[in-house]
């Protein structure tokens, strides 16, 4: 009886605040939103929370099985299960999560971003049940969410628009028809498309025939839309976006632009705001640009007008996000503004508390999408526990700045919104970003600085991560002077992909420092163990990038953190040790002293080994041999270790599922023929022959569940090799 008379209650509730928005809409009234449901998971979830907590609204999180000890599910007052682990009937099952709204009495539903946070559909379901979207109307969702359509509108609300064919195009001879019309390179996107899926670029007819057909497949997996439109592709373009804010009072302003250049596979890898690029000129000739589109669809709440801009300075539009962007947390950093607070404040029917000539613009702020992948192996998604998990804060940046670059330190500050902890799981079910992490200076410098500590002192163990390429992306000569744009990566690590951070002379030998320091500190326990009588000195014998060094650590006389090393060929280095990496924490922090001149040294202890260690310096792992003398001149009899041979295979680079094969056993293949296609994080990767070959075993079929280096099939030996064996 209790239940069905709180349910009751929650009824009466939700008449009396849809007649509230009824009013408020006419200028009438305003309520205030004392529950909201987070449609979402993951740092977004926990990041909405956050805000929503310091305004005094209970929130409500909904989850999937397999989210249901996620960090989320703990940060918000209430948690409602809404399916099992598939998106498409957990957090894509809009009667679902209706459901989880009428039992827990939520006013409002905050949708993130992903997921269900562009379906007007759904907004419309909200707005028809009485419960307050917090978000655009469903109306100005469906005139910017086609892709089409918003730049029919964009056109007609005078904002510069890329050339190209602005409709559908229904088959594969309409696309190489227009793209021949448009001229090369052409980029084919999907209608409802998002996120960087279902977008391909084509250089060629071969390149566009494929283009279509991935490009389709995508859309339809990721949107349930396959339509497909192409326009050409801007050359050497840099990716700028201008954050909009609109009441429902007919008030909408532009804040300063985001820089979203630094992008793989037309996905953003790192954000920064402003642009080191944008003059005030053409930030006020953007924001007014798509503060005219955004007063042409009636908008209103949190939205993001993206665009390419050219070397010249020209902008086109690309599209409108109807959400919160993921890298909205830079522009908050250098306005002052909680967008989140915004997003419910225009909800509730609240105009604007502040006027374009308000918006301020103070300092510089970057931020690092941290993602579950490994950019060793291609960027490919990895799964994985994670073991260790230590996010980097602001107190713990401005200690190790503190000595060595104290202006930067005094206003550095450091945000990670992260929807993991340790222990949490990533699996190939969801987006496998872990975190964002995010940092605000002074300047472009100061804020790149606090970057580089954030990282070399953000400890993630378990699974790999993608920290090393932007730990190198820090210290990369054109991202330093800000001479980027989308296809940086592409060309500068795309002939051989990233191999790791390339050390130099002075790195190698701080590194060594480094290894020398642990590894007299666990002497020094060892021989504390045995009670014995530690030696003023102690050599060792290290191996680094298939060198051999010889160095001496001594402690010095005045405390036992203060040691120096030299090195057999005369170099030196004096390490004033803070923090040993031993122990709770891995991570390794001293002040070097060396090549005249005083840096910080920051590491961490991954992994020890026989005869050395695993150490994390710039982002990248590197193992250090260190051995005594002894074990030295003995190594050289030890046998080398067998070595797996997966030549004569197709392995899966990455866990996913296998979506199909293209050729069956005693085929004849060439090489970069395609073979199969293995989708992972709803992103469909091609595999295609390293050589020219026969099909020998076909080993896994589509539906086919694979982990990273399972054999999907297996090649003929060449001819040589078989003679060889025989």
């Amino acid at each position: 009886a209790a239940g069905s008379r709180g349910l009751s209650g929650h009824r009466q509730a939700r008449k009396v605040f849809a007649k509230a928005r009824a009013g408020r809409r006419a200028g009438e009234m305003r309520r205030t939103i004392s529950k909201i449901l987070i449609a979402n998971r993951g740092e977004i979830s926990c990041r909405v929370s956050e805000t929503a907590r310091k305004l005094g609204i209970k929130t409500v999180a909904v989850y999937s099985e397999a989210d249901k000890h996620a960090k989320h599910v703990s940060m918000a007052d209430e948690a409602v299960c809404v399916g099992p682990t598939l998106s498409a009937k957990s957090y894509l099952n809009v009667p679902n999560i209706m459901r989880a709204i009428r039992e827990t009495g939520a006013e409002a539903v905050h949708p993130g971003y992903g997921f269900l946070s562009e379906n007007a559909n759904f907004a419309q379901a909200c707005e028809d049940a009485g419960i307050e979207f917090i978000g655009p109307s469903p109306s100005a969702m469906r005139a910017m969410g086609d892709k089409i359509q918003s730049k029919l509108i964009a056109r007609d609300a005078g904002v510069h628009c890329i050339p190209g064919h602005i409709g559908i195009l229904d088959t594969q001879q309409d696309i190489l028809r227009v793209a021949n019309e448009i001229g090369y390179p052409v980029m084919i996107k999907a209608s409802a498309g998002g996120g960087g899926k279902g977008m391909r670029i084509a250089y060629n007819d071969v390149e566009a025939v494929e283009g279509y057909r991935m490009s389709r497949d995508e859309a339809m997996a990721s949107f349930g839309d396959d339509r497909l439109f192409v326009e050409k592709f801007i050359e050497e373009p840099r990716h700028i976006e201008i954050q909009l804010i609109a009441d429902k009072h007919g008030n909408v302003l532009y804040l300063p632009e985001r820089e979203c250049s630094i992008q793989r596979r037309n996905q953003k890898v790192l954000e920064e705001a402003p642009s080191p690029f944008i003059t005030l000129d053409v930030r006020k000739r953007m924001g007014e640009q798509a503060v005219a589109l955004a007063k042409k669809v009636g908008y209103h709440s949190a939205g993001t007008v993206e665009f390419l801009v050219d070397k010249h300075h020209q902008h086109y539009f690309l599209e409108m996000n109807t959400r919160l962007q993921v890298e909205h947390p830079v522009t908050e950093f250098i306005t002052g503004l909680d967008l989140v607070e915004q997003m419910i404040r225009v909800a509730e029917g609240h105009p604007l508390s502040f006027t374009q000539q308000e918006v301020k613009c103070n300092g510089w702020a970057l931020e690092s999408r941290v993602y579950a992948e490994d950019p060793l192996r291609g960027f490919l998604p990895s799964t994985g526990r994670l073991d260790k998990y230590t996010e980097p804060t602001t107190a713990g940046v401005r200690a190790a700045l503190s000595l060595t670059n104290p202006a930067v330190a005094k206003d550095g500050i450091v945000r990670c919104d992260s929807g993991v902890k340790e222990w949490s799981d990533i699996t190939m079910h969801y987006d496998p970003m872990i975190s964002k992490l995010v940092t605000h200076g002074s300047d472009r410098l100061a804020a790149i600085a606090l970057m580089r500590t954030a990282l070399d002192t953000y400890v993630i163990d378990g699974l790999a991560h993608n920290v090393n390429f932007l730990r190198e992306m820090m210290d990369h000569p054109r991202f330093l002077s800000g001479q980027i744009d989308t296809k940086l990566i592409e060309v500068e690590f795309g002939l051989n992909g990233y191999t790791g951070y390339k050390l130099n002379e002075s790195q190698e030998k701080d590194l060594l420092s480094i290894a020398g320091a642990v590894h007299w500190k666990f002497s020094e326990a060892n021989y504390s163990l045995g009670k014995a009588k530690m030696p003023s000195s102690i050599p060792f014998v290290m191996e680094l990038s298939e060198k051999t060094h010889e160095l001496t650590v001594t402690p010095s006389a005045e405390r036992s953190s203060l040691l120096h090393i030299a090195g057999a060929d005369g170099w030196k280095r004096a390490l004033d040790v803070s923090e040993w990496g031993i122990g709770a924490s891995s991570v390794f922090q001293a002040l070097v002293h060396g090549d005249g001149e005083v840096r910080n040294a920051i590491a961490q202890l991954v992994g020890r080994k026989l005869m050395g260690s695993v150490l994390q310096y710039n982002g990248s792992k590197f193992f250090v041999g260190v051995m005594s003398q002894q074990q030295a001149a003995l190594a050289q009899y030890m046998p080398e270790p067998p070595v797996n041979n997966l030549a004569n295979c197709l392995v899966s680079p990455m866990p996913g599922v296998l979506l199909s094969l293209a050729v069956a056993k005693g085929d004849e293949v060439v090489m970069g023929q395609e073979l199969a296609i293995v989708e992972a994080m709803k992103m469909q990767n091609i595999l295609r022959a390293p050589c020219d070959a026969i099909i020998a075993e076909i080993v896994k079929g589509p539906g086919d569940t694979l982990a990273v280096d399972d054999i999907i099939l297996e090649f003929e030996a060449p001819a040589e090799e078989a003679s060889a064996a025989a």
